[in-house]
C-alpha cells in the first residue's frame, strides 16, 4: 500500500503545484487583458503581476520551516484555503485591491512550494526521486499552459474578475484534496537542526543564487513573449497565447526528461549545467531574431522559452537532497526564495528594458543571467557531490 500510496502524494502535490502555478505563471497570458482593464502601462502590469511572486518570496522559509516541524498537509491546506480567499478578493476590479490581494495570494501559495516536495521528498527514495521531482515540477508548466488557454477566453467572455474567480474555485478544491489525500509516511523524520544552519550552507547558496539567476531567462520569456508577438511583432493575441502554452507543455515534458536523466547519470547538477549553456544560445538567437519574419522568430523563441522552464526540478532536487535530515522544506523554501526574488523583479525589468532599450536588448539581460548562473554552478566552486546523496526528508 504504501508504495501505491506514494503515488497519490506525487499525484495530489503535482496538481497543488500546477494550480498555484497557474497564478503565478499563467496570470502573464493575460498581460493585454489586465493593461486593459486596469490602464496599466507594460511596467506597471509587470509590478502587478510580481506581487505574486513578492508575497511568495517573502513567506517561502517560513512555510518550509513549518513544514519540517508540522508536517506538509496542515501547512498546505492552510495555504490553500488562504490563496483561494486572496484570489476571489482580486476579482473586486479596483488595481490597488488587486495588487494586495494578489500578493495574499502569493504569501498562501508559497506553502506549497516548500511543502509538496518536501512530501515528495519523503515518500520517493533517491534513485527514482529525479523523476518524481520531474513530475512535479512539469505540473508548474502545464498549469501555466492551461491558464494560458482558458484564462484569456475566460477574461474575453466574461470579464478579468471571472478570470479571477476561476482560478479561486480551483485553488479552494485543491485544498480540500490536500486535506484529504496528504500524509506523512511511517518514521518520517522532523527538523533536528536549526533553520539558521540550513540558511548558511554555503552551498544551497550558491545553488539558490545560480537558480534565483536562471529564473531571469524563464520569466523574461513569460512576461514578454505574448506581448512581444502580439505587440511589437502584430501576431493575434490568441496564435501569441497559444504559442506560449505550447512553450510551456514542452517545459513541461523537458522538466521530466531531465529528472530521468538525472537519475540515469546520478547527476542533479551535471545536467543543469547543460540547460544553462543551451538557454543562454537560445536567447542570444532570439535577440538576434527580433525583427525577421515572426514564423522564424517563432520556431526560436518557442524551444528557447521551453527550455527556460525545464530546469527548475533538477535544481529543487539538488537543494532537497544537499539539506541535512529532515530539514528539506527548509533548504526547499531557501532555494525557492532566490528563484521568487528573480521572479518579482523581472517581469518589470524586462518590461522597462523592452519599451526603453529594445526588444533585443530585453532577451541578451535574461542570455547574460544563464552563463551568470552556468559560472556559480562550476563543479569546483559547488563541491556537489557526482551521485545523489541519502534519502532526506
Amino acid at each position: 500500500m504504501a508504495g501505491r500510496y506514494r503515488w497519490v502524494v506525487l499525484g495530489v502535490g503535482a496538481v497543488a503545484q500546477g494550480t498555484n502555478a497557474a497564478v503565478f505563471l499563467g496570470l502573464p497570458a493575460l498581460t493585454p487583458q489586465l493593461r486593459e482593464f486596469f490602464h496599466l502601462s507594460l511596467p506597471q502590469v509587470g509590478l502587478l503581476l510580481g506581487a505574486v511572486n513578492l508575497g511568495t518570496m517573502l513567506t517561502l522559509v517560513s512555510w518550509g520551516a513549518l513544514a519540517d516541524r508540522r508536517g506538509e498537509r496542515v501547512v498546505m491546506t492552510v495555504g490553500g484555503v488562504g490563496a483561494a480567499a486572496c484570489l476571489a478578493l482580486a476579482a473586486g476590479g479596483h488595481v490597488v485591491v488587486a495588487g494586495l490581494a494578489l500578493f495574499g495570494a502569493g504569501v498562501f501559495g508559497a506553502s506549497v512550494n516548500a511543502a509538496s516536495g518536501r512530501a515528495v521528498m519523503s515518500w520517493f527514495t533517491a534513485d527514482r526521486r529525479g523523476l518524481a521531482m520531474g513530475i512535479r515540477q512539469t505540473a508548474t508548466p502545464l498549469g501555466a499552459a492551461l491558464a494560458a488557454v482558458v484564462l484569456p477566453v475566460v477574461a474575453a467572455n466574461a470579464g478579468v474578475p471571472a478570470a479571477f474567480l476561476v482560478l479561486s474555485a480551483f485553488t479552494g478544491i485543491v485544498a480540500l484534496a490536500i486535506a484529504v489525500f496528504i500524509r506523512e509516511p511511517a518514521g518520517a523524520v522532523r527538523a533536528t537542526r536549526s533553520q539558521g544552519v540550513v540558511l548558511r550552507d554555503r552551498r544551497l547558496i550558491r545553488l539558490s543564487v545560480a537558480s534565483g539567476l536562471l529564473v531571469v531567462p524563464q520569466f523574461t520569456a513569460a512576461a514578454l513573449m505574448v506581448e512581444l508577438l502580439h505587440e511589437h511583432r502584430g501576431l493575434a493575441v490568441g496564435a501569441a497565447s497559444g504559442l506560449f502554452a505550447v512553450a510551456q507543455v514542452l517545459g513541461g515534458a523537458g522538466r521530466l526528461g531531465a529528472g530521468v536523466w538525472s537519475d540515469a547519470v546520478r547527476s542533479r547538477v551535471g545536467p543543469l549545467r547543460v540547460i544553462t549553456v543551451v538557454v543562454a544560445v537560445g536567447f542570444v538567437l532570439s535577440a538576434v531574431l527580433v525583427e525577421a519574419p515572426v514564423w522564424l522568430l517563432a520556431v526560436v523563441l518557442v524551444p528557447t522559452t521551453a527550455l527556460a522552464v525545464c530546469w527548475n526540478g533538477l535544481a529543487v532536487t539538488a537543494a532537497a537532497e544537499m539539506a541535512p535530515e529532515g530539514s528539506s522544506g527548509t533548504a526547499l523554501g531557501m532555494q525557492n526564495s532566490a528563484n521568487y526574488l528573480s521572479a518579482t523583479i523581472t517581469p518589470a525589468l524586462a518590461g522597462w528594458v523592452a519599451v526603453s532599450v529594445s526588444w533585443p536588448a530585453a532577451l541578451l539581460l535574461a542570455a547574460v543571467a544563464a552563463v551568470a548562473a552556468r559560472m556559480l554552478l562550476r563543479e569546483s566552486a559547488l563541491g556537489y557531490p557526482s551521485t545523489p546523496v541519502r534519502v532526506k526528508q
